[in-house]
């Protein structure tokens, strides 16, 4: 007679001491840093060149980098994927780096690279912060 025990999925253990919150800050500032600071040197030195790459290359097609104050719907949905870039964006912002208005078609592509950029950067600190609180595995 055989028993049929199921199997509890268990959670994963948390692997840094350094408060989640502060994980999730530093990723969404400097691209890779949450991943850093929990030692995944790989993962971290990856999304590092991987975004500011694709934020550079926006930048490089004249891409347009969004403004807090527009009151058009998509304008503010770039403008949060802007945002997302951390300090990126506020470096591009303070140095008034990218285009008020596209003025080439190939900025269109630019604009699209820094705002997926943004959008990358709040993916990896988001998962960052789990692998910080435990909730994901490795």
């Amino acid at each position: 007679m055989t028993t049929n025990v199921q199997a509890q999925p268990q959670a994963a253990q948390k692997i840094t001491s350094l408060p989640p919150a502060l994980i999730l800050i530093a990723g969404w500032l400097i691209p890779g840093a949450g991943h850093l600071l929990l030692k995944k040197w790989t993962r971290g030195l990856l999304l590092f060149i991987s975004i500011v790459a694709m934020f550079g290359i926006g930048l490089a097609l004249k891409g347009k980098v969004y403004s807090p104050n527009t009151a058009e719907l998509l304008d503010m949905l770039n403008f949060a994927g802007d945002i997302g870039a951390g300090l990126l964006y506020i470096v591009a912002r303070a140095f008034d780096l990218g285009q008020s208005a596209v003025q080439v078609a190939i900025a269109d592509y630019g604009t699209k690279f820094i705002v997926v950029a943004g959008l990358l950067n709040i993916i990896a600190a988001v998962d960052a912060h789990s692998l910080a609180t435990g909730r994901k595995a490795s």
